[in-house]
């Protein structure tokens, strides 16, 4: 749907443009795409059932606030306002018809003028939704326009329920801007809201606040300056006032009582600024015990909430720790049964084992093992006495070895002498002493060689010490 189609078949009734509700039926069903279905058959329900203006037809000022929808932008003010725009218009004429949501006005009529018998207690749930409950719950059919009439005029106090039992508002909204109650735009004109004037729908104190000038914030949106007005009341909402309710039994003060018996209509002067009393004092009450326990109870309701909800939360742990038990125990019997393969495979083998051995002669059994262990230890004992009586005589020969080197150099020093003792004599030519030299030569020659011969004998001893260690080495 373009500019160009929505041209084509807009049509003009009384001062309205407006597209009949059968082209957009036919660009539903024409449509393939669900979402695209979805929002022009939400533009439908806009046009047709909370803003109908013409029967059959969807106003242009409906297809603009629509579109400012996907901008985030609330259509609860102007429903609110069209809604009050279309009661006073009726109320101010005497006859006429309600044009705009009837099926929330017949929601807030079930709410206030039919006392139900109990109450759901899922109304303390975030997630309970009033129409859906409403729209469940029995009420009288075919009702005429005179039963109607009838009802509306025997209604009496005890007949009104003020505050909605499904209805607990976390702020109340009495003023924006400099305004002393609540300017609303809607789509063709805007009005003004005194919400201060029904606080008992709040469970609140009811007393008479200030309204003058209310009635000159309805206008419509046409004429001259009607623009400025609008601007105005845009430039209002950017600072609202907001306060708590306060919970008790709906109470009037004598003031609002004595205003309600004389049915005073014109606007509601502002009181004298010496004697003004703020709004928040005029609603602000003790609270009954019955109140208390009642905050007591919502207290303690949503501390067992949030109980319940740890709870929640630690089943669901305790759930998936359990399921992962549950695979930890499944994968621990599956590695059992293979342990219990394996360990059969091995039983097996060992029997296998058992019998080669067996058969090759060289299965015995512990008693033979253990004599058989106890006499190579004693085979191996002895070769280590041997070993070490091996070494103390190596020690022993090596000792005697180096006292032979030391005396085998005193002797050739004694050689040298004596070989210089000889040329001594030589020169000297004396053949007693060179005949005595030579007898001793002979002597110290022989000696030499009885020592180089024990040095001989050491070094065969040794060489054969070192054979007897290194075959003792590989045994070991």
């Amino acid at each position: 749907m373009d500019e160009q189609w929505a041209k084509a078949r807009i049509k003009i009734k009384g001062e309205t443009r407006c597209i009949a509700w059968r082209f957009i039926r036919d660009l539903i069903q024409a449509e393939s795409k669900r979402e695209k279905q979805v929002k022009m058959f939400a533009l439908a329900i806009y046009g047709l059932v909370i803003f109908p203006k013409s029967l059959g037809y969807i106003n242009d000022a409906v297809m603009e606030l629509f579109d400012h929808l996907d901008k985030g932008i609330t259509p609860v003010p102007a429903i609110l306002a069209e809604t009050f725009r279309s009661l006073s218009a009726c109320k101010k004429s005497g006859e006429g018809r309600f044009i705009c949501y009837a099926q929330l006005l017949l929601v807030w009529f079930h709410s206030h003028f039919w006392k139900p018998e109990k109450v759901s207690y899922q109304a303390c749930f975030k997630s309970y939704s009033p129409l859906q409950d409403l729209a469940s719950m029995p009420r009288p059919e075919n009702l005429s326009c005179d039963k109607w009439k009838t009802i509306f005029r025997n209604l009496q106090e005890k007949d009104v329920i003020w505050k909605a039992r499904w209805f607990f508002p976390n702020n109340i909204v009495y003023k924006c801007g400099d305004y002393d109650w609540v300017p609303l735009l809607g789509i063709w004109g805007a009005t003004g809201y005194a919400s201060l004037l029904v606080s008992r729908q709040y469970r609140s104190r009811q007393f008479i606040p200030a309204t003058r000038g209310l009635a000159t914030c309805e206008f419509p949106y046409e004429g001259r300056g009607y623009k400025k007005n609008v601007s105005k009341i845009a430039e209002a909402w950017k600072r609202i006032y907001k306060m708590e309710p306060f919970d008790e039994k709906p109470r009037v003060t004598p003031e609002y009582r004595r205003w309600r018996s004389m049915r005073i209509n014109d606007d509601i002067p502002l009181p004298d600024p010496e004697n003004n009393v703020p709004v928040e004092e005029q609603l602000r009450v003790d609270p009954s015990e019955m109140e208390i326990a009642k905050h007591d109870f919502k207290k303690k309701y949503l501390m067992m909430e949030s109980r319940l909800s740890g709870l929640e939360n630690e089943k669901n742990q305790l759930k998936f720790g359990m399921q992962s038990q549950e695979r930890e125990i499944e994968r621990l019997r599956k590695g059992k049964g293979k342990v219990e393969e394996d360990l059969n495979n091995l039983r097996n083998d060992y029997k296998k084992l058992r019998a080669s051995a067996k058969y090759a002669g060289l299965g015995k059994t512990p008693a033979e093992w253990k004599h058989e262990i106890q006499k190579e230890k004693e085979r191996a004992d002895l070769w280590e006495r041997r070993f070490n009586d091996i070494q103390g005589q190596q020690r022993i020969m090596e000792e005697e070895l180096f006292r032979n080197r030391a005396k085998n150099l005193s002797l050739r020093g004694r050689v040298g002498e004596l070989e210089g003792s000889l040329q001594r004599y030589h020169s000297r030519n004396h053949a007693t002493e060179l005949k005595a030299s030579r007898q001793e030569n002979e002597n110290m020659k022989k000696q030499v060689e009885d020592l180089e011969a024990a040095l001989e004998t050491c070094q065969g001893q040794i060489k054969n010490f070192e054979e007897i260690q290194s075959w003792n080495n590989q045994q070991w």
